[in-house]
């Protein structure tokens, strides 16, 4: 598979646009565990790709951690943000994505003018007339216009830049639980359906870090 490239950002830049903020989630599919949602800011300062970087689902450990003070360098600004388990329960996993690529947006010290979403959905955008009940309190009102790009993370180097920041960050949240509940192995599987986890979640039952309004595999009803 070839290296994932500017060419898609440089197309945007070249239509007017002087920020670019590349969005990419991970966890969407864990059983436990946040959704976390990242983003790396772009402009035409940046002329260069980023070697060894790919969708994070193709690399390994090791080499994400190592990617991560790289990104940080390259990209004009970068921030992850993260929904809770009981956040995705109260407004199911497209408001919790929403609510986390909004909460990364915050932390940004620059505005991008067009979002870059990997897929198909536009999900980063509010519904119109929605409430903040519906949303959640920290979905912005205002965001800025979104162009989806499916398999981004596999040919734009910013928005496989955003991927690895958000597993790498996801994937050491999922470590620091695994001290608390040790028994599902999330040191290794990170929240998703693994036989061990699902194992401990028949003997076990759920916990407070998983996602209770999914059917959960082992549990029962």
């Amino acid at each position: 598979m070839s290296a994932p490239t500017l060419s898609i950002e440089r197309g945007l830049l070249k239509e007017g646009y002087a920020t670019i903020g590349s969005v990419d989630e991970v966890g969407r599919g864990s059983l436990a565990g946040p959704v976390s949602v990242g983003i790396v800011v772009v402009d035409s300062s940046v002329r260069n790709t980023l070697q060894g970087v790919r969708d994070s689902k193709e690399l390994s450990p090791l080499v994400r951690n190592a990617l991560v003070p790289k990104i940080r360098e390259w990209a004009l600004a970068y921030a992850v943000g993260h929904a809770s388990p009981q956040e995705i329960d109260d407004f199911g996993i497209i408001g919790a994505l929403r609510l986390a690529g909004h909460r990364a947006l915050a932390q940004l010290g620059v505005q991008p003018e067009v979002i870059l979403l990997d897929g198909s959905h536009d999900w980063f955008t509010p519904p119109v007339q929605a409430s903040f009940l519906e949303l959640g309190s920290d979905v912005l009102s205002e965001v800025p216009p979104v162009v989806t790009k499916v398999k981004a993370d596999r040919t734009c180097v910013s928005v496989a830049a955003a991927s690895v920041l958000a597993k790498v960050e996801r994937d050491a949240h999922m470590v620091k639980l695994s001290s608390q509940f040790p028994a599902f192995g999330w040191e290794d599987n990170k929240g998703y359906a693994s036989p061990g986890h699902i194992a401990a979640l028949s003997t076990h039952g759920a916990t407070v870090e998983h996602r209770r309004s999914w059917k959960l595999p082992g549990v029962s009803e």
